[in-house]
């Protein structure tokens, strides 16, 4: 196979999660430990840090490779889904997995895969695990795809796990409670391996700490470390002000992912970096300054309150799920505008009565879909949204939508693109 025929393998043979849903989601490791085992189980032959959460694990990830990158570290990234294409789910210092890696790879296990039927994401864990181990990674982060006791990404042992928060989301596969998710996401808590959780909330603390004494792993809530003091916008960065009790010692990062959020998910950064430190890493003030102005340039991100179009304001976010929408709430806030217009499309599983309750009103909505099976049609989409009292009309591809609101938006509006990362996706 060439390139471009291995990836329409990876596509329409293997069971893929963010076309289909459920239906490729394996609740055990077996076929992960299966194909590891064939390859020589490069899982044992890399260092990591572990990372899981409800929402930010994706610029967490990202924020934590960029420092590892600029203290000079060569540096694997393990993330999902991708935006646009395939291989930024793996990188090695910011560069996408090479194209004949990939071939050479499914061919490899073209024949286990026939016997066993593994899922793309199965797949997509293994090749990660064995280009980290060709290339000669000093540190690889890699993301939890969904949950983490059962994520075929499950099989590692890290140098630090990292859980970011805990939200509603995939409740049919991981629980209807903040418990029992969170219960799913402990499970990458290792034995005697330190533990940073990013929010400490009375429903799920309980959770980690029971999980984190019988596997004697250190435990710390990373905003009990740390708080942001506060923060404002300059030249599209964010920039907080970070105290650190009990002295209250204060220091400043500037981020170049502006979105207010991500203030949150730079207190989980920091703890993680202090235990990492600790551990023998050398994660210098000077390097976690640098990489945090420089993640998008440095590892690829993109999808996180981007702008991608000024006069009017055309931002792109990822966000999909009740916490992510309350978030992005937040910011659109504070974001000095006059019209509201929102693109938005999302995929049949997700919470879509909670999230479209959650939605401005005021807005205009112009709803679409992702060219995927999960997605939901446009014109249901747009019926349910108007049953909450969501005005706008419907569009068939994101690309329409898009047209649409270029052709009727002034200068000083807003316009967002969420709803889902597929969505986002096929933004040209």
């Amino acid at each position: 196979m060439d390139y471009p025929e291995t990836l329409h393998y990876l596509f329409t043979r293997l069971p893929m999660y963010s076309r289909i849903g459920a239906a490729a989601y394996r609740k055990d490791l077996v076929n992960t430990i299966r194909l590891c085992e064939f390859i020589g189980n490069p899982q044992d032959k890399f260092r990591s840090v572990h990372v899981a959460g409800t929402n930010g694990k994706g610029s967490t990830s990202h924020m934590l490779a960029s420092i590892f990158q600029v203290a000079g570290y060569k540096t694997g990234l393990y993330t999902s889904p991708h935006l646009k294409d395939f291989r930024e789910r793996i990188r090695v210092n910011g560069e996408m997995i090479r194209k004949d890696f990939v071939t050479e790879f499914i061919q490899r296990i073209q024949p286990l895969s026939e016997e066993i039927d593994p899922s793309f994401f199965e797949v997509t864990v293994a090749m990660a695990f064995e280009y980290f181990v060709q290339e000669k990674v000093d540190i690889a982060i890699v993301e939890v795809g969904l949950g983490g006791r059962l994520d075929s990404t499950n099989i590692i042992t890290p140098e630090i796990s990292v859980i970011t928060n805990i939200g509603y989301d995939h409740m049919n596969m991981l629980g209807n409670t903040l418990q029992e998710i969170a219960g799913e996401k402990a499970g990458i808590i290792k034995e005697g391996i330190p533990v940073v959780v990013g929010e400490h909330r009375p429903e799920t603390a309980p959770v980690f700490e029971l999980r984190a004494k019988e596997k004697a792993a250190p435990l710390s809530f990373a905003d009990r470390q740390r708080f942001v003091a506060e923060w404002k916008f300059e030249h599209h960065q964010l920039v907080a002000e970070v105290t650190t009790p009990p002295g209250n010692d204060k220091e400043y990062y500037s981020l170049d992912l502006p979105g207010i959020y991500q203030a949150k998910n730079l207190l989980t950064v920091l703890e993680t970096v202090h235990l990492l430190n600790a551990r023998g890493w050398k994660l210098e003030h000077r390097h976690v300054h640098q990489a945090l102005q420089e993640v998008r340039k440095l590892t690829g991100l993109h999808g996180r309150w981007e702008i991608i179009h000024e006069h009017p304001s055309i931002i792109l976010d990822v966000a999909h799920n009740e916490d992510g929408i309350l978030q992005l709430l937040r910011q659109i806030e504070v974001t000095d505008h006059e019209e509201l217009r929102i693109v938005f499309g999302m995929v049949k599983d997700k919470e879509t009565d909670k999230v479209l309750s959650l939605l401005p009103r005021e807005a205009i909505y112009y709803f679409t879909k992702a060219q995927i099976p999960r997605a939901m049609p446009e014109e249901q989409l747009a019926e349910l949204a108007k049953e909450k009292g969501l005005k706008g009309q419907h569009y068939p591809s994101v690309m329409d939508a898009l047209k649409a609101v270029k052709a009727h938006a002034h200068q000083r509006d807003l316009v967002i693109v969420c709803g889902s990362v597929f969505v986002v996706g096929e933004v040209d």
